[in-house]
């Protein structure tokens, strides 16, 4: 399956029915009068965030969406039927944008919550309706309201805890592959990742998500390399795990890389919890260690943490750092509880 988190869609809700102008001529029946019946209203459009997806691969095959029109009045006081509804089933994280790909119209981050993106007309009123005591007789209905019409883009963001970030083979997808059941892509070239992959780690009996996305390189806000567009799949979770090849002769700048693109790409995704991780240890001895680890916490003026996936060690560690940054970001993010009704 081919990985999808931007595209467009056109919609268009459906038209409501138009009223009926009709008159009762039974051939028994002294007294006639209007009897046309209402339109039918159109379908709308709706979004809904299913489980089952992590991709918007299926918008790539089909563009257009289109409710069906209501159907109109009729006699014998009859209402037309309604059109129906049309959804769009997306991934939970789908930001639903308008045209300027800058506008929200709505973020779909919990399962099973619908939106409506395009209401369907109202029926037109029959002849019936505007029967009075001075107008026993009208010759007039109302057309259905005309439906509405959008060009959406639709973007997924993955939803996961924890987001890996780093330069091109600084160990993102191998950690992934060492700590969850994920198996992406492994080479010993850049860009060996070209699109995000999820995968669940465990430790301590507890499990969270963790992203991998496609590395990046000095310049990728301007578009060198991948770009920055992958960024957007870590902008919700809840820390970043900055990994730094031991192994490169530039430590320092590596790390500042990292940082500069995360703050050219605006937001807050540059003020999130970060953990800073030089991987790759197993390749070094003691006394390279203790150099690059100093030059390390010298760029990053924090602490730094060792690890080497291969190897495993460090890793347990690392995970166990995660998970109380993820366990931290939760109750910040938890509801306040609501005070219990005061009694005498």
């Amino acid at each position: 399956m081919k990985f999808l988190d931007l595209c467009k869609v056109y919609i268009r809700s459906g038209a409501g029915g138009n009223g009926c102008i009709s008159f009762r001529r039974e051939k028994y029946i002294e007294y006639g009068g209007p009897d046309g019946g209402d339109g039918g209203g159109g379908g709308s459009v709706w979004a809904e965030a299913v489980d089952g997806l992590n991709t918007l691969i299926d918008f790539r095959y089909q563009q257009h969406f289109f409710a069906k029109n209501g159907q109109g009045g009729m006699g014998r006081q009859r209402t037309g039927k309604d059109g129906d509804d049309i959804v769009l089933r997306v991934p939970v994280g789908t930001e639903i944008l308008d045209e300027d790909q800058e506008t929200v119209i709505a973020d779909m981050t919990e399962l099973g919550q619908r939106v409506e993106l395009a209401r369907g007309g109202n029926g037109g009123w029959g002849n019936l309706h505007f029967k009075s005591a001075t107008n026993q007789a009208p010759r007039r209905a109302n057309p259905g309201q005309d439906g509405v019409e959008r060009t959406l883009w639709l973007r997924l963001k993955l939803i996961a805890d924890v987001g890996l970030l780093g330069l091109p083979n600084a160990g993102k997808s191998t950690f992934l592959a060492t700590t969850s059941n994920a198996r992406p892509k492994i080479a010993d070239y850049p860009f060996t990742t070209l699109h995000p992959n999820l995968g669940v780690v465990g430790v301590d009996n507890v499990e969270f998500v963790v992203a991998d996305i496609p590395g990046l390189i000095e310049g990728a806000s301007e578009g060198r390399g991948l770009g920055d567009l992958f960024l957007g799949h870590v902008e919700r979770c809840a820390v970043l795990l900055h990994l730094i090849d031991g192994t490169s002769d530039t430590i320092a700048e590596d790390y500042q890389t990292i940082i500069t693109e995360l703050e050219a790409y605006g937001g807050d995704l540059a003020d999130k919890p970060r953990i800073t991780v030089l991987n790759k240890v197993d390749a070094l001895d003691e006394e390279e260690r203790a150099s690059t680890l100093k030059e390390l916490e010298k760029a990053s003026r924090g602490s730094v943490s060792l690890m080497s996936s291969v190897a495993r060690e460090g890793v347990t560690d690392v995970l166990r750092n995660l998970r109380a940054q993820i366990d931290d970001d939760r109750i910040r993010h938890r509801p306040a509880p609501e005070a219990e009704p005061w009694h005498p």
